[in-house]
């Protein structure tokens, strides 16, 4: 008997596994397509493109929307300095879960919420605003009035000097970041399946009201 409530002890504490990236990510694109980028995860060329701007001595806050399975939370948490905060927002409360259990590191915060409330999540864990924001979110999918209401927020939340870094297999994109930014660069990253369209949309100091 006491063999068998140990046996017991030791599965109910044992960690739990957990499922494949690829499983998790296709399931979540399953269940809502029109929040999640692409089935195919960013590769490791992509994720160095889009961090290698970020003044990462400097970044107290750094704000991801759909962070999905973590595929750039690693390198972000690489590069992160010792004080640095790094909140992830993302409606999937599997993925939520899934990014709770693979990552430990006490600057990483997964947040289950939209994208549209950051001021509000920035707000809730201590601060006023972010040093970066990065989005793979599928802006042209997205439902409507939502792009533009993110658009809108992150501006607001954003430090002058900081940056929107945005992603996206579609161009459309710019359509939602001209409005408030006015400084914006733009490449193409070929390497990516299929090709990515990359923005980073920065904060001038001049935009602090806008």
């Amino acid at each position: 008997m006491n063999h068998q409530r140990l046996a017991l002890d030791n599965k109910a504490t044992r960690p739990r596994k957990l499922p494949s990236p690829w499983a998790m990510f296709l399931s979540g694109f399953l269940k809502r397509p029109r929040m999640v980028g692409s089935v195919i995860a960013s590769t490791k060329t992509l994720i160095n493109t889009m961090l290698k701007r970020v003044d990462w001595a400097n970044t107290k806050l750094f704000v991801e929307y759909g962070p999905g399975v973590g595929t750039y939370t690693q390198a972000i948490l690489d590069r992160l300095a010792p004080d640095g905060t790094y909140l992830a927002i993302d409606t999937n409360p599997d993925f939520i879960e899934y990014l709770r259990l693979k990552f430990t590191d006490s600057r990483f915060v997964p947040v289950l919420g939209s994208a549209e409330d950051v001021e509000k999540i920035v707000a809730d864990h201590g601060f006023e605003k972010a040093d970066y924001v990065l989005s793979g979110l599928p802006f042209s999918t997205l439902p409507k009035g939502v792009a533009p209401a993110i658009a809108a927020a992150t501006h607001r939340v954003l430090k002058p000097g900081g940056a929107f870094l945005v992603y996206q297999f579609r161009p459309k994109v710019r359509d939602f970041l001209e409005p408030h930014w006015s400084n914006i660069d733009y490449s193409i990253e070929w390497i990516a399946i299929p090709p990515s369209h990359n923005f980073w949309a920065w904060k001038d100091a001049e935009d602090q009201a806008a």
